[in-house]
């Protein structure tokens, strides 16, 4: 059973503390981390921090290495987790570092949450490295992340512009880190295109007729996202309004917007509300609130000929990977990582990768991108911020622009359609890509075992001169 490629016995792998959402849960975080443990644990032992909101198994320690082992298909793995509120604090911290002892410290999800961990890094450090799979959602490159950066051994960035920015912001103190790019990845056996046996099976299409009332579609459009605000849903609602309001009655008639989402929340707004002041009955929208399984959502994606999220901050966007890997293509906003997931070429035909003369293509430097996708690009750049990030760019694009994508999408024939299914699959698969849940796996290992090779302990203390200090002020293009 233990023949993984990478495969340590138990008695000599490294273990590792991961602080995270709850693995067993179903956020974006707890997804990808989830794939990175069953992924890994032939390799590492596992101790995770599980954090909720309110925890309702909180103070308990439990043991899922049984569960572990049969989604790994190994049966010596060891992962153990520690149901928390938030993601932990100094005191459990230390009382589990004392108990486990974890080789390595690593981290998930925005730096703020790990503001009182960052605090105790001269004291983690002497003992163990901290890795942050850690994402931006754009530039300015935020000179405000700074000691969170410095704080680490290893940057794991999920974009290429997060690699870009965590590079940008560290400046002279990038030397002895690790810095790799580690996309996310998903089970692309969990989100395929479905067989013809398997568009024609009983639960399918029971499954479709529930989601579409029983009618016949000749073009359905899918969001898959959270209702909230920089999620732009009541824009993507407008772009579908003005792309039906183009078509013949009878076209409309044959056409379907599928929103998987809370239909009101606080962080969002009122959507019933937006669709019955903009849109009659022909536009066909239809929000569906339903906890569906990962085998329903892949069924979703199937039914769809295309995904979009129009967000306008956004650091990677989950549900453009799964289409992409169900074989559907995406129209998405160009900006943060969904314009790694549209795979825009420079001028010299390579895969874009931001640098300080084109920190972001959200301007539009370069137009050509994978056949699978179609661009959206923003045409506001507004600085925005707050008190804890006091700039960065919101990326707001035009719901005329997004209607003419939809437009785009559906006047292709059934040929063209499958062209952009097929490419969009094979490359989300590629060695390129690797935008599936081994590969961003393997990346995590190496990136891993690279810095257990090199790693040195923090010195007790670090002597600094004034001149040491570099001013935080702007180090990239901001007219590209």
């Amino acid at each position: 059973m233990n023949t993984k490629v990478g495969y340590i016995p138990k008695e000599k792998r490294k273990k590792i503390l991961l602080i995270c959402d709850d693995i067993r849960a179903f956020s974006g975080v707890a997804n990808v981390a989830r794939e990175i443990v069953v992924n890994t644990c032939h390799h590492y032992d596992w101790v995770t921090l599980g954090g909720a909101i309110s925890h309702p198994e909180k103070g308990k320690r439990l043991d899922l290495s049984a569960d572990t082992n049969n989604l790994a298909g190994i049966n010596d793995s060891s992962v153990i987790m520690y149901p928390t509120d938030g993601y932990g604090n100094p005191e459990l911290l230390r009382a589990i570092i004392k108990l486990d002892k974890p080789d390595a410290i690593m981290l998930i999800t925005d730096p703020r949450y790990f503001v009182w961990l960052f605090q105790m890094e001269n004291e983690i450090r002497k003992q163990i490295p901290i890795v942050y799979l850690n994402i931006w959602d754009s530039v300015p490159a935020p000179m405000y992340n700074k000691e969170f950066y410095e704080s680490c051994d290893a940057l794991l960035g999920i974009s290429k512009q997060t690699v870009f920015i965590n590079k940008n912001v560290l400046g002279s103190k990038v030397k002895n880190k690790i810095i790799s790019y580690v996309p996310h990845g998903l089970n692309h056996k969990s989100f395929r295109p479905l067989s013809e046996e398997e568009l024609n099976s009983k639960e399918y299409i029971e499954y479709k007729n529930n989601i579409t009332k029983g009618k016949e579609y000749d073009f359905m459009l899918f969001f898959n996202s959270r209702n909230i605000r920089r999620k732009s849903i009541p824009d993507t609602i407008l772009a579908w309004k003005m792309f039906s309001d183009q078509l013949t009655e009878a076209e409309k008639k044959k056409c379907l917007f599928v929103l998987h989402t809370n239909a009101i929340d606080e962080n969002g707004t009122d959507l019933p509300a937006v669709i019955e002041y903009l849109c009659s009955e022909e536009n066909n929208i239809i929000i569906d609130e339903s906890k569906a399984s990962i085998d329903q959502m892949n069924w979703l994606y199937n039914m769809s000929d295309g995904t979009i999220l129009l967000t306008s901050n956004e650091g990677w966007g989950l549900s453009l990977t799964e289409s992409m890997l169900a074989g559907t293509p995406i129209i998405g906003n160009v900006t943060g990582g969904m314009q790694d997931q549209m795979r825009f070429e420079d001028e010299e035909g390579n895969w874009f990768t931001p640098n300080e003369d084109v920190p972001s293509n959200h301007k539009g430097t370069f137009k050509k991108c994978g056949k699978w996708a179609i661009p959206v690009f923003p045409t506001n750049n507004s600085l925005v911020g707050s008190v804890p990030t006091p700039y960065i760019f919101d990326d707001k694009c035009q719901s005329e622009d997004a209607a003419q994508a939809i437009m785009e999408l559906y006047r292709k024939s059934k040929d063209e359609r499958k062209e952009m299914s097929d490419a969009a699959r094979e490359w989300a698969t590629s060695d390129e890509a690797g935008f599936t849940a081994e590969k961003m796996s393997n990346r995590v290992i190496e990136s891993i075992d690279e810095l257990f090779s090199t790693w040195k302990p923090r010195e007790k203390y670090e002597l600094l001169r004034d001149t040491d200090y570099e001013p935080r002020t702007l180090k990239h293009k901001l007219v590209y």
